[in-house]
């Protein structure tokens, strides 16, 4: 066995390379190929009779009417237009481009062009180990801190309005995340982790429950099975609260057995219960519990910034009024070099509100100006407004709050909705903060940011020129069939005039003997 396990690195070392090298290749092999075809199509014109093959196409194409063209023409055009009019409806509902995607999905990897990810668990690094992580700046789709239980929370909504509050590509992203976090590495699954990791990414929601309880069948200590339960098949947040506890349980007794935790996968299970637990104490009203366990997985685990705990304590400090707690939170994550959000940012801005808008009023500010906490509010609220646009809307309710993503994309309105469905109370709770934040937010922008702006896929750009331009050519050519004649017949002739310039230059440069015996094989 050890020999076996020795001697796998060497073989998928080897086939890599084996990879890297056919994908490097691959352009060059193909322009050989290219070029090896035309070769033996030129030396192979006489046998088979390519020159009388041209100039019976040739003699047909002339017999042509003008109708056949802008028919040609017409169908061309239609054939785009349909294409055209089908990615903007998939454009509209997904998000992205189909022929980009199957492209990107499907041809890429043919190609050789998957790109090595480096990329480890958000939950990695924890024992001291240097492990490769992505660069803070290019994350750009971050897990929401607060986000809602699927059966406790989310299904409510469907129960009232039969619609899904969910879309499939969030319930996605968040499949991968249980899937990279919570199974491990492929080589290692544990039978149950097979299950679980096939789970994971069924759309169904009572086939992932079936699956959890397979699981659970195969091993009563399943930690991840209790979770997937606790989020998806628990009704109420106590349910949730019971098997999550049990699913800490389970991964306690699971490291007693091994001694000591030895996979990523433990530690992403041990922190994930953890962090649901304390949302759970802070849905059930035990907030100073909620804090206190926040705090407790803040400090065990202190490399853990990138999972934005931090966020769920300010908001518990927040319910609990603990304002000189927060600004301790806020004095240690509010730094230049971690990255910014929503919550940091609009949290400084309301503590800094907070201490001026009880007693600030608009024309005695006009009158006498303001003063220097009044502008540290002010520009406080400004610089929240810069980061995101969107907020200022959603907690002056001039547009109506949702149910907040599992995920959101940091400066967007998903991440607006998330912080106003959560802090809207809290702002309303300081007297005055909302009315200083009406009056000084439209000052920040001539005209509210519409970041992140969704540029059109390249394909829909491209089958919408291509179906103008076919467009074009059928209504040209029905309308002057003569002169659109004379344009094609010296479009084609200059197109082909390099290749009859190379077959020239070959047969003066190869001697005709030579020719005749390539001929005759």
């Amino acid at each position: 066995m050890e020999d076996a396990t020795s001697s796998n690195p060497q073989s998928i070392g080897f086939t890599e390379k084996l990879k890297s090298w056919l994908s490097w290749s691959w352009t060059y092999i193909c322009a050989v190929w290219f070029a090896m075809v035309l070769t033996m199509i030129y030396v192979l014109r006489s046998p088979l009779k390519l020159q009388d093959t041209l100039t019976s196409a040739s003699v047909f194409l002339n017999t042509l009417t003008p109708k056949f063209y802008v028919a040609l023409t017409g169908t061309s055009s239609l054939i785009s237009g349909l294409i055209l009019i089908f990615e903007w409806w998939y454009f509209r509902k997904y998000g992205t481009s189909f022929i980009e995607q199957v492209s990107v999905s499907h041809l890429r990897p043919l190609l050789g062009g998957v790109e090595s990810s480096t990329t480890t668990g958000l939950f990695s690094s924890v024992n001291g180990e240097a492990e490769p992580r992505p660069s803070v700046s290019e994350c750009k789709v971050w897990r929401n801190p607060l986000n809602l239980f699927r059966g406790a929370e989310y299904s409510r909504y469907t129960w009232v309005t039969g619609k899904e509050p969910l879309t499939y590509y969030d319930m996605n992203l968040s499949a991968q995340d249980h899937q990279t976090f919570f199974t491990g590495d492929t080589q290692q699954l544990k039978p149950e982790d097979t299950v679980m990791q096939k789970a994971w990414r069924e759309r169904n929601p009572q086939a992932r429950i079936r699956a959890a309880y397979q699981a659970i069948e195969m091993n009563h200590e399943c930690a991840a099975a209790y979770v997937l339960l606790a989020e998806e098949e628990a009704t109420t947040i106590t349910e949730a609260e019971r098997l999550f506890k049990q699913a800490l349980r389970s991964g306690k007794r699971e490291q007693r057995v091994q001694d000591q935790i030895t996979t990523g996968k433990d530690i992403n299970l041990l922190v994930y219960i953890k962090r649901r637990l304390a949302m759970c104490a802070r849905k059930l009203g035990r907030i100073k519990e909620a804090v206190k366990m926040m705090r407790d997985l803040m400090k065990e685990f202190p490399l853990l910034g990138m999972l934005n705990i931090h966020e769920n304590l300010l908001e518990a400090l927040l319910e609990l009024q603990a304002y000189a707690d927060v600004q301790a939170v806020l004095a240690k994550y509010d730094d230049i070099s971690l990255p910014k959000s929503a919550t940091i940012c609009y949290t400084s801005a309301l503590l800094k509100a907070r201490a001026v808008s009880e007693k600030f009023s608009p024309e005695a500010a006009s009158r006498r100006g303001l003063s220097t906490a009044e502008m540290n509010a002010v520009e406080a609220i400004h610089r929240a407004v810069e980061f995101n646009p969107h907020v200022p809307k959603y907690l002056l309710e001039m547009k109506s709050l949702i149910l907040p993503p599992e995920h959101i994309l940091k400066r967007g309105d998903s991440e607006a909705v998330a912080y106003a469905f959560f802090h809207l109370q809290h702002w309303k709770r300081a007297e005055g903060a909302l009315n200083l934040l009406h009056c000084t937010w439209e000052g920040t922008f001539h005209e509210v940011s519409v970041y992140p702006k969704k540029e059109l896929p390249f394909f829909i750009l491209f089958t919408a020129g291509l179906c103008s331009f076919t467009a074009m050519l059928a209504m040209l050519t029905h309308q002057f069939p003569e002169l659109m004649g004379v344009f094609a017949k010296a479009f084609f002739s200059t197109l082909f005039a390099p290749l009859g310039f190379f077959a020239d230059k070959m047969q003066s440069f190869m001697p005709s003997s030579f020719w005749h015996q390539l001929t005759r094989i």
